[in-house]
């Protein structure tokens, strides 16, 4: 159906090749999953070029919900982008969590209230801080909130959790389970599965499913790469796409994400896992956004952050209230202004060039 290009955040672009029937089964899924139907204005907030676009437009299609394209200038301008909800009166967004969060920080619900109108708020494409979810849920709490997590290998989104429980400022969002037209399975560094009860094990995520991308455009070595005969079955030819994400259960047996597989680093005798360091980083007060970098010629674990109260040393100081001292970061660098990919993330590539 589409050849869809990642955004690079972690190298160089790649065209992921996506099926008709990946995009009708993932349509259907999410229509059936979250009650999509003609009474439905859906927001959109991802442009056609983001894979994120892919989950407003199908099911759209397949429910016959109403389809309203929110110009992207309102986007940094949030009370103007919940004046644009309630004018239009839409009701189901699914959004990138910056989108969401810039709503939040900048205090937007003060001036418009939209809680009698949004009934739907769905998240996908990068971590969702639990602080400012609860933000959300305070200002619209009757509303249904699931986090969603997926690679564009697999048709925007491959597991969910809805929102059913609180949930602390300093907990890492679950990303819930298999959607129904996915499979998961956790694998740990010896391909054994990773079992719910063992909470200490960090395993990375593998996909099945009708969802999972043909392979890399043009690039057979890195589809080889990617696309592997799942370990678990000898019997017959049964391709997995493995994510590079690794994810533990917590102790509600709920799948939750810890970090790319590229960041996980050996620092001090320690493994260590960077993205715990960044969910910590982002549950202190003020905080706007942080990236965790290990430069590997010092041996050092360096904090990019960007916050408008906090400096390094209040940093510090809250950190070692939270982590372990072997996970506590070397080096921060205070940024004005954090360097964002097109499709609104972390640009980790930019940022490796100022260690």
């Amino acid at each position: 159906l589409y050849v869809l290009f990642t955004s690079g955040s972690t190298g160089v672009p790649k065209g992921v090749g996506i099926t008709h029937g990946g995009v009708i089964d993932y349509a259907d899924a999410h229509v059936s999953l979250f009650d999509y139907n003609e009474n439905d204005n859906i927001g959109n907030q991802a442009q056609f070029y983001f894979d994120l676009s892919v989950g407003d437009i199908y099911p759209a299609m397949k429910s016959g919900a109403r389809l309203t394209i929110i110009p992207h200038k309102l986007f940094g301008q949030p009370v103007k982008l919940l004046e644009f909800i309630k004018e239009h009166n839409i009701n189901t967004i699914y959004w990138v969590p910056s989108a969401l969060m810039i709503v939040s920080r900048l205090k937007a619900f003060r001036n418009v209230d939209v809680s009698g109108i949004l009934k739907k708020v769905l998240f996908c494409g990068e971590v969702m801080q639990s602080k400012q979810l609860n933000i959300w849920k305070k200002y619209i709490p009757d509303a249904m909130y699931c986090n969603l997590y997926g690679p564009t290998e697999a048709t925007v989104a491959s597991t969910y959790f809805i929102v059913n429980r609180e949930i602390d400022d300093s907990e890492s969002l679950p990303i819930g389970e298999a959607m129904p037209n996915s499979d998961i399975i956790i694998l740990d560094e010896n391909d054994k599965e990773v079992q719910v009860s063992d909470t200490e094990a960090v395993g990375e995520l593998c996909i099945r499913g009708s969802g999972v991308t043909v392979g890399y455009y043009a690039n057979e070595e890195k589809t080889k790469e990617a696309l592997v005969q799942n370990p678990l079955v000898t019997a017959y030819e049964e391709k997995i796409y493995r994510t590079g994400d690794l994810v533990r259960y917590n102790a509600r047996g709920e799948l939750t994400y810890v970090c790319r597989k590229d960041f996980q680093v050996k620092h001090m005798g320690h493994r260590i896992e960077l993205g715990e360091i960044e969910t910590a980083v982002m549950a202190l007060s003020g905080m706007k956004a942080a990236c965790c970098l290990f430069n590997t010629k010092k041996d050092k674990i360096v904090l990019f952050y960007d916050s408008d109260t906090m400096d390094d040393e209040a940093v510090l100081e809250n950190l070692k209230k939270r982590l372990q001292r072997y996970m506590i970061p070397n080096t921060f660098k205070k940024m004005e202004n954090m360097p964002l990919t097109a499709s609104g993330k972390v640009d980790r590539v930019k940022l490796k060039e100022l260690l």
